[in-house]
């Protein structure tokens, strides 16, 4: 089973991920935990350039590309080999994230990005988005708090309003594969109803 989590940066989507990975390991399911971009060493490396504030020259599309390069790394290299195993795989970030960022936010065509990422992926689709939705301001004050911004955090507020605007049109385009929950709740809540939703997926 492939679970993935999304949402603007600061929205606590690694705090949810590491909490729902400890859960279902004290289970004894067998659970893998990534992130993107990232998660191989190839990926790693293709998120420190497009991370990196000093590439403020980036252009959409090559960025795009970047993040397609880095998902099919990812998906061949991880995703699959765990999944054909039969373990519960939990991502931070997946397609949705392009769509939401590079298409909604940075207005590029929605059918160019998702050909690429089918390309990249040979259609590898999750089986769960957890979405945790949150003012983006509030998102970018958390993520800001205790390290400089990085290449995507300088974008301005008005990007970030159309990254979580493409996030909740994603969701509910996809209302059967979707759990949209508000981040701003504690903690402790948002993981019950987590726990609740994966739970009845993995029968536990």
């Amino acid at each position: 089973m492939f679970i993935v989590f999304e949402g603007v940066d600061g929205s606590g989507k690694s705090t949810q991920l590491s909490l729902i990975n400890k859960y279902l390991t004290e289970k004894n399911i067998p659970t893998y935990s990534t992130r993107e971009p990232g998660g191989t060493p190839v990926g790693e490396k293709i998120r420190e350039l497009l991370l990196d504030p000093n590439f403020s020259e980036i252009q959409g599309r090559t960025e795009a590309l970047l993040y397609a390069a880095a998902r099919a790394q990812l998906v061949a290299q991880v995703i699959r080999p765990q999944l054909e195993q039969g373990t519960v795989v939990l991502c931070d970030r997946y397609i949705d994230s392009t769509l939401a960022y590079q298409g909604y936010g940075r207005g590029m065509e929605i059918d160019f990005l998702a050909g690429i990422n089918r390309l990249g992926t040979g259609g590898l689709a999750p089986r769960l988005t957890i979405l945790l939705d949150l003012p983006p301001e509030e998102g970018l004050t958390r993520s800001r708090k205790d390290r400089p911004a990085d290449r995507l955090e300088k974008e301005s507020p008005e990007f970030y309003r159309r990254v979580r605007s493409g996030y909740l049109e994603l969701a509910g385009q996809n209302p059967q594969n979707y759990l949209v929950l508000d981040a701003r709740l504690p903690v402790e809540e948002l993981h019950r109803h987590i726990i609740q939703a994966v739970g009845e997926l993995a029968g536990v």
